[in-house]
């Protein structure tokens, strides 16, 4: 997994993933766009730009990647594998452009490391050998093998030098090798220009700046170290060659491996503080220098003498782990934690250290429950960091010939050699033995420390070498001697300290005792003890380790490690055991919590519904009641104004009849205080059916609520049904009574105009018949009476036949609206489908009588009262023109006039009793279906 993110505000920009084992190598094109990720198993060719994966590198598992980066200043990718396959792609076509050849059998190295040139055109290979190999990438061809001073034996970074005045060309390579020293040379001359790193201050890696002027390195012991290459040569500040050269190393045939190589002299470094330099001979190696270097680096001596523990103190060369199966075991369960128990600052150093305690546990038993045994091998790790292989064999060796008896009362400390160790300090130094008993200091507080620690907390670094470098070039019986020699020689502080802590203090920590006196106390006292006190007679002489196989060590109560080992065990399993149960407790617990944490919120969801839905319930209600207080107060403000207007209409009339009918006021004053009656009367019924209406509907919707809201109680889902339904029917009829009320203003509204229409022409029709009976009273005064009585009959005709179409149209369009309800309610209401038939002979007859009605009403809306005035006047003129006749006139005539008016009068009453009864049946039917839909 890779992540992206800029320098400067550290943000991450990308998540890049795809590598299934670690990435550890990672190079960018010189444009910036691509990159390309290296990992034991694949490469993958990545975009910049989209941060998406445009190749992947898939090889076999038994081959392996060695490196796969991008030639600086071009578009090739070169890729290097564990088998010395070297390949180069083209990066846009991935196209192949060529394979280098295999190096020549003499000098087969298996490469590790790779550097190129600024310009692309050489490549450095190296591994685990001195030599070097230089590829020309142009000609495919390997023209020369650089040989390493026999102090390389490895080679483990390889880095060219840039140079202002090489055009890219890079000249000298920088070659940091096992010894941790970085050698720079120039590849033409094979000189050793100069280096940096020593054996104790040892490079880990190094980088140098792209202008190549100060060199980055990580030292061994955790600093880090710039470098000014100025300062290091003053051979790289010499302007450049001449451009024109011969070319010598590259001939037509085949390159043979005794031309190709040569070796780097290992005489004297260039330093720019000198101004001399001594010339740095080159010469050809021979044909027959075949020795495989790789097997060199692996060889290692039958044993460890003392000549070669004396090399090895010095700390130089590394040996692979892998020739040892005890570090192959892996790290040993009882030093998984070491760190907590000794937290070292260097990483490395706890790792080896690790390392070689498991080792040492893999090997024996024993040293996984020794306590000491961290103590006993760090100073030795210390010094052979860089080599776990001897550090483990020099630490086996300690314990096998110095440590003898040590294990024997385990897990107690070696009484049997700290006793000897007493018996030598009473002999030669009762005082300070008897100084101890006295302060009750045993052998486990002045020798045992000493012992388990081997003197490294109580000396520096070179006086611990000193003293070991004369340990181990003596009989084992010397280290015990030292530690009386440690006591003899610090008596007088000794003797000084009465405190257990001083005693403790003095023995875990430095103090000012000169080492050489020590080493000589301890040859003095090797040759004056007596032989029977003496510890060579109770250790062994030296024993070196056994070739092939490291010796079994079995000197320790196996019991008591077999016993400990199981408790161990059986600890670690309890703890496990615990340690799972704890887990799966926490986690039930967990599980309730978070399914308390679900149901409390489930429970409070609910709560927020119901009284959200409560809330919502109440303001549906107030609304509900503030509208129906608005269509009251609406109501009445029209109650209000149709009165107002009426009284006005009525005033507007009553003035314009008492200026145009002053001679008969007596007449007219009659005629409207019965107009006035019957207006009222309409009026009040009128008012009471929309009252009697508005009641009717009040209690619907009162029977309705408290339906819905019993019915709510037992089941919520048909409740919701219900007061959908509920709400869509009381939005009809709202619209119903909307459309009802704007008829009834449109009939108010045509019956206003049509009375002001019929008064209008009435006024004019009275006046014409003023003037006529003025004719007529003065052409036929003898007369008057039974004209004046005929002329009463018609006026009160009229206004009956005035007040009874009134009352059609208001019936009319009660009983539209009434109709028109119905329907609505038989549309919603399919489930009552065995009213359809009664209904329907309702519905043909309600028809039948609209239609009668509506046709006499369309006649009388065309022409409300021509024809009527027409008729009267044809009447008044036929009167008139008959008056001349009027005396001839019989009681016959008479008697039939007053016939016909009594046939009008009860062709009216019977006319308002049949409307009455069809709008009380009407009424009833209504009622009717209202309470069936309330069921």
């Amino acid at each position: 997994t890779l992540l992206t993110c800029p320098m400067v505000h550290f943000e991450l920009v990308s998540w890049m993933r795809g590598h299934e084992s670690s990435v550890f190598s990672i190079s960018v094109h010189a444009s910036g766009r691509y990159a390309i990720t290296t990992s034991s198993d694949t490469a993958q060719l990545w975009d910049l730009d989209t941060f998406q994966r445009k190749r992947k590198l898939n090889i076999r598992q038994s081959v392996g990647i060695q490196k796969v980066f991008f030639l600086p200043l071009s578009n090739t990718i070169l890729s290097c594998f564990k088998d010395n396959s070297i390949f180069a792609w083209e990066c846009d076509t991935l196209f192949c452009k060529y394979q280098l050849p295999a190096p020549p059998e003499s000098s087969s190295i298996l490469y590790k490391v790779f550097a190129v040139t600024r310009d692309g055109r050489i490549l450095a290979a190296g591994g685990k050998s001195n030599h070097l190999h230089l590829w020309c990438l142009e000609a495919t061809q390997l023209f020369r093998i650089i040989q390493m001073p026999t102090k390389v034996r490895a080679i483990r970074h390889l880095e060219f030098l840039p140079d202002s005045f090489d055009a890219g060309s890079n000249q000298v390579l920088g070659v940091l090798s096992q010894d941790g020293i970085m050698r720079f040379i120039n590849i033409q001359t094979c000189k050793l220009l100069f280096e940096i790193g020593s054996l104790d201050e040892g490079i880990s890696t190094s980088v140098i700046s792209p202008h190549g002027r100060y060199i980055a390195s990580v030292m061994e012991n955790g600093s880090l170290n710039i470098y000014s290459v100025q300062a290091l040569t003053q051979e790289l500040n010499k302007p450049p060659p001449p451009l024109v050269k011969v070319i010598e190393d590259l001939p037509k045939n085949k390159l043979s491996s005794s031309g190709l190589k040569m070796m780097v002299a290992s005489g004297r470094v260039q330093r720019p503080a000198k101004s001399r330099e001594s010339k740095i001979q080159t010469r050809i190696l021979k044909q027959d220098l075949t020795s495989n270097f790789e097997n060199k680096e692996n060889e290692l001596s039958g044993g460890l003498n003392k000549k070669r523990l004396q090399i090895l103190l010095k700390g130089y060369g590394e040996y692979p782990t892998k020739y040892s199966s005890l570090i192959d075991k892996g790290t040993h369960v009882a030093f998984l934690n070491l760190q907590k128990k000794y937290p070292i600052k260097s990483r490395k150093l706890l790792r080896v250290l690790q390392r070689t305690l498991s080792a040492l546990a893999h090997w024996s038993a024993i040293f996984s429950d020794t306590p000491y045994l961290p103590l006993l091998a760090f100073p030795f790790v210390k010094l052979f960091q860089n080599n776990q292989l001897i550090c483990f064999e020099v630490v086996a060796t300690l314990i096998i010939n110095w440590c003898q008896h040590w294990f024997e009362y385990f897990p107690n400390p070696p009484i049997n050699i700290l006793s000897t160790i007493e018996n030598i300090l009473a002999f030669h130094d009762k005082e300070l033995l008897q100084h101890f008993i006295d302060h009750d200091i045993t052998s486990q507080l002045y020798a045992w420390p000493l012992l388990e620690t081997v003197f490294s907390e109580v000396l520096t670094r070179e006086e611990w070498l000193k003293l070991f470098d004369n340990v181990f070039s003596n009989h084992p019986s010397f280290l015990l001697m030292t530690v009386v020699a440690y006591n003899i020689c610090s008596r007088a502080p000794l003797l000084n300290c009465t405190l257990k802590d001083d005693f403790e203090y003095f023995f875990h920590h430095r103090n000012n005792l000169d080492i050489n006196v020590v080493i000589r106390e301890v040859y003095h006292l090797m040759e004056t003890t007596p032989a029977n006190i003496h510890p060579d007679s109770m250790l062994n002489v030296f024993v070196a380790l056994t070739k092939g196989q490291y010796p079994i060590f079995n000197q320790y109560p196996k019991f008591i490690v077999d016993y400990q080992t199981q408790e161990r065990e059986r600890i670690r399993n309890d703890e496990l055991d615990y340690l799972r149960e704890r887990q799966t407790v926490e986690d039930m617990h967990a599980e309730v919590d978070q399914q308390r944490i679900k149901d409390e919120a489930w429970y409070q969801k609910q709560e927020l519904l119901r009284k959200a839905e409560e809330t919502r319930r109440e303001m549906l209600l107030q609304e509900e009641e503030k509208m129906l207080q608005q269509r009251q107060r609406l109501a009445a403000v029209r109650r209000e104004l149709k009165i107002k207007e009426l009284h006005l209409q009525d005033a507007a009339r009553r003035r314009f009849l008492k200026l145009q009918q002053d001679q008969r006021e007596m007449e007219l004053r009659r005629l409207d205080d019965e107009i006035e009656r019957k207006v009222q009367m309409r009026d009040q019924e009128i008012a009471s059916t929309a009252k009697d209406l508005e009641m009717r509907q009040l209690e619907l919707e009162s029977q309705k609520r408290l339906y819905e809201k019993n019915l709510t109680r037992n089941q919520e889902v048909i409740a919701k049904e219900i007061q959908e339904d509920a709400d869509a029917y009381r939005r009809k009829v709202d619209l119903e009574e909307h459309m009802f009320h704007k008829l009834i203003e449109t009939d108010q509204t045509q019956s206003r105009k049509t009375q002001k229409i019929i008064e209008e022409n009435l006024a004019k029709a009275e006046q014409a018949c003023l003037n006529t009976d003025w004719k007529i009273q003065t052409l036929h005064r003898q007369k008057c009476n039974d004209l004046q009585r005929n002329e009463g009959y018609q006026e009160v005709a009229n206004l009956l036949r005035k007040n009874r179409r009134k009352e059609i149209e208001v019936l009319n369009a009660m009983l539209e609206e009434e109709a028109k309800k119905c329907k609505e309610a038989e549309e919603k209401e399919f489930h009552l489908r065995w009213q359809k038939k009664a209904s329907a002979l309702s519905d043909e007859s309600r028809k039948w009588f609209l239609k009668q009605e509506m046709s006499a009403a369309l006649e009388h809306a065309e022409n409300p009262f021509n024809k009527e005035v027409l008729r009267l006047q044809n009447e008044r003129v036929a009167s008139s023109s008959q008056l001349n006749d009027i005396s001839e006139m019989d009681s016959s005539t008479q008697i039939s006039l007053n016939r016909k008016t009594a046939e009008w009068d009860s062709m009216e009453q019977n006319l308002i009793k049949k409307v009455r009864n069809l709008r009380q049946r009407l009424t009833e039917q209504a009622r009717d279906r209202c309470q069936t839909l309330i069921s």
